[in-house]
């Protein structure tokens, strides 16, 4: 469903099968943002964001889950100014979700743990 939606909005997108992977083309490719799903299997979604931010400090990440909430995202510091998107979500949600990641990194600083997270 994602892939559908962004590829309806015009945006190129790599989809990969789990984290190892999606590291493995965020290592050999340029990216302007990276939906990393928390809760994956092998490597987990809080890896893969600690690994990107390492390499990116300001890389601008949505990340998504299907957890009731994201009480666990203030006691995680790798998703500080990680913009956080509840599943089941609609495609406007996923856009304003990207758009708010994209605009963080414009304006570093600002935080935008807060206004991401539901």
């Amino acid at each position: 469903m994602i892939a559908i939606v962004l590829r309806v909005n015009h945006f190129e997108i790599v989809e990969a099968a789990n984290g190892t992977a999606g590291l493995h083309e965020f290592e050999n490719s340029k990216f302007d943002l990276a939906i990393v799903d928390i809760f994956l299997q092998g490597t987990n979604g809080f890896d893969v964001i600690r690994i990107m931010r390492e390499r990116i400090p300001n890389f601008p990440i949505v990340a998504i889950s299907g957890m009731t909430t994201f009480d666990f995202a203030s006691a995680s510091p790798e998703l500080a100014d990680v913009v956080c998107l509840q599943k089941p979500f609609r495609p406007n949600e996923l856009v304003r979700a990207i758009e708010t990641a994209q605009a963080a990194l414009r304006q570093p600083g600002t935080g935008n743990q807060e206004v991401g997270c539901r």
